[in-house]
Parts: C-alpha cells; sequence; structure tokens
C-alpha cells in the first residue's frame, strides 16, 4: 500500500506522528464507454467555454462561484494556507462510546501506520482505546475537506473513520411514520420467530459478490461468443402478499431447513423451536392485535 497522507494524531500533549493509507478499495467491474458500432473508446476533453481551447490538465484550477455571475479563482497554495489546526493533524476532541455513533455518519476507513519515532505513544493509545471501550472522536482535514473521524482499533491497528457532518444526514420525513399500523399479535410473533431462526454470527467471508460474478460471466460468454442464459428467477419473487401470516409462516420453515442442512446452532435452535411450539403464533391461535405507528416500538 501506498500512503495517502502525512500528519500526526495529538490527543492531549501527546503527539503521533502516523501515515495514512485507505483501508478499503471497491471491487466491482470496470467499464468504459466506448462507440457502439465500433468500439472505439469515448475520450472527454477539457474545453474552457470562454475561449474554446482545450486546457491541459496542468492549468486547471478551482472555482468558486459568486452570487454575481464572477468567478474566484483558488490554488492549491491557497488550501495549504488555510488558518486550520486539522491541516496536517488528527486532532482528537473526545473520547466516548463506540454505539454513540450512528453508522449512518460513517464515510471512508484509513489505516494508521506510526513512523518510527512514533511507535511508542501509537501503542499506548491503541491499549487505552482497548482496555476503555471507546472510540476517539476527531476533527481532520482530509482532500480539501475537514470532518469529524472516529478512531477504533482493529486487528492491533488504529483505524480512522471520517464522519459526516450531522446536516449532511437527510431527514427520512417518510409519510408512513405518521400513520397508526395494526399488527396482529400472532404476526408480531412470528415475525420474532423468524428473526430468531435466521440468527447467526456475521462472518462477511462466508457471502459473496454475485451480482459481479454474473456481469463477469456475461462478458466472457459475449467474448467467447456464447448464448447468455438467464437463470429463472426464485421461487415466490414478487410483490407484497396479502396472507403476511402464511408467508411469515413459509419463511420460518424456509429457514429451519436452511439452518439444518449447515447443522448449526442446533440446540439453540431446538430450545427456540419448543418455544415456538407453545406460541398461539405457531398453532395459528386467536391473539389480540397491535396497535404500531411507523415510527414506534411495539408495545
Amino acid at each position: 500500500m501506498r500512503s495517502i497522507w502525512n500528519g500526526a494524531v495529538s490527543f492531549g500533549l501527546v503527539t503521533i506522528p502516523i501515515r495514512l493509507y485507505p483501508a478499503t478499495e471497491q471491487r466491482g467491474v470496470a467499464f468504459n464507454q466506448v462507440h457502439r458500432e465500433d468500439g472505439g473508446r469515448i475520450r472527454f476533453r477539457r474545453v474552457c467555454e470562454v475561449c474554446g481551447e482545450e486546457v491541459p490538465f496542468a492549468e486547471v484550477a478551482k472555482g468558486y462561484g459568486l452570487p454575481t455571475g464572477e468567478t474566484v479563482v483558488l490554488e492549491d497554495a491557497d488550501f495549504e494556507d488555510l488558518p486550520l489546526s486539522t491541516s496536517h493533524r488528527i486532532e482528537v476532541l473526545q473520547f466516548s462510546p463506540a454505539d454513540q455513533i450512528d453508522p449512518v455518519l460513517l464515510a471512508k476507513s484509513y489505516y494508521l501506520e506510526p513512523e518510527p519515532a512514533g511507535v511508542r505513544p501509537y501503542v499506548l493509545l491503541r491499549g487505552a482505546l482497548e482496555r476503555s471501550g471507546r472510540v476517539a472522536v476527531a476533527k481532520v482535514a482530509l482532500r480539501q475537506r475537514e470532518s469529524l473521524a472516529a478512531l477504533r482499533v482493529r486487528e492491533g491497528v488504529l483505524v480512522l473513520e471520517t464522519m459526516l457532518w450531522p446536516d449532511e444526514v437527510r431527514e427520512a420525513g417518510f409519510a408512513f411514520l405518521e400513520e397508526e399500523v395494526e399488527v396482529r399479535e400472532q404476526e408480531a410473533r412470528m415475525a420474532e420467530a423468524l428473526v430468531e431462526t435466521m440468527s447467526g454470527d456475521f462472518d462477511p467471508a462466508a457471502h459473496r459478490d454475485a451480482y459481479r460474478e454474473a456481469l463477469l460471466q456475461v462478458v466472457e460468454a459475449k467474448a467467447a461468443g456464447r448464448q447468455v442464459v438467464r437463470p429463472p428467477a426464485p421461487v415466490g419473487e414478487g410483490g407484497p402478499s396479502a396472507d403476511l401470516m402464511a408467508v411469515l409462516r413459509a419463511s420460518v420453515d424456509a429457514a429451519k431447513r436452511n439452518r439444518g442442512g449447515r447443522g448449526d446452532r442446533g440446540d439453540r435452535g431446538d430450545a427456540a423451536g419448543r418455544r415456538r411450539a407453545d406460541d398461539p403464533a405457531e398453532r395459528g391461535g386467536d391473539a389480540p392485535e397491535r396497535r404500531q405507528g411507523g415510527a414506534r416500538r411495539p408495545a
């Protein structure tokens, strides 16, 4: 990996010189825009709308449009001279419980590697975070943008996760949140049984990118001149069912079969099954309705 930023982490009077590396990379299928007739690559040129000339990248700057229609041109030096304490520093503001950070705020993750002179304080901070169970909330300026960030430990390495500002998160002002929705007790219990049946430890390596695999198969088939065969749609796909209880019961049965094939969590599954056998939702018995608003928890 190649570092993208050099700076320091500061907490209290302690300074840790570090290098920053991207912790993730996208693995999607890359396409080029081409001319459908002959496959030629489509090229885009930077053309100035004032003089009509093509502009080399070295002469391209950033501009900020004013309400008057004028443009303020900014050079790289203007960004370097910003009066920010976070321009080359990850400034720790406080330490907070990790569950207080809403995941919707998280933007991008980076690994922090200490410079040789910073190994000892780096290990000191890492240990303090691990023992406290907290994350460090910090501010940092990266790629001409200042953001909040969380510092946590992953596999012995400090990870910086940049965060959005609160005003960058949209409100989910959906109409159904104001509605009163009636959910029958047996439906609620069956949904809880489905959650229990499908519960398990999360292992990202157990999942695969089926879309990317299918897309590569299409590309390989077209390159070899073979016909691409569309797989049949899974049984049961479609719109919402009018009989929600029947769909929930069928989902629980299917989840039980899938879990039985894996052979894991047997004891817990048997116990859950015994509990559900005594449940009116399993027997199909009548039960009172639950009245729920879209944003309310079941009573």
